[in-house]
């Protein structure tokens, strides 16, 4: 399997990790203290290091540096929408097809030539 694909997949997976340990608390664990949450979301960052290390020297083989962030923007973008839909209940907004779009027209102009 390329490379480029590897990172793509781990990056995907470390995204989901790291979107439940930013952002789950806020739902999860309002009645809690805010170092009950620190603890519980940086046993889950582990899981999202554990899998975003090896994605980025994977992926740094194959991409530049700036290619490589912008390959992470995209994927978290991707990511954090259908959480933010789906698991936070949170609206759609136009604002969010547009901030994509950015996305898009950033990945097209640090990958073309």
């Amino acid at each position: 399997m390329p490379a480029i694909v590897q990172t793509s997949f781990l990056l995907v997976c470390s995204n989901i990790f790291m979107t439940f340990a930013w952002y789950a608390h806020l739902k999860n664990l309002q009645d809690r203290a805010w170092y009950v949450a620190a603890l519980v979301s940086w046993s889950i960052a582990l899981f999202e290091y554990l899998l975003q290390v090896p994605a980025n020297r994977m992926g740094y083989t194959e991409l530049s540096l700036a290619q490589l962030k912008i390959m992470q923007e995209v994927i978290t973008l991707a990511v954090f929408a259908p959480f933010a839909v789906f698991y936070m209940q949170q609206p759609i907004k136009l604002d969010y097809l547009w901030a994509g779009l950015c996305l898009v027209g950033a990945a097209y102009f640090i990958f073309r030539g």
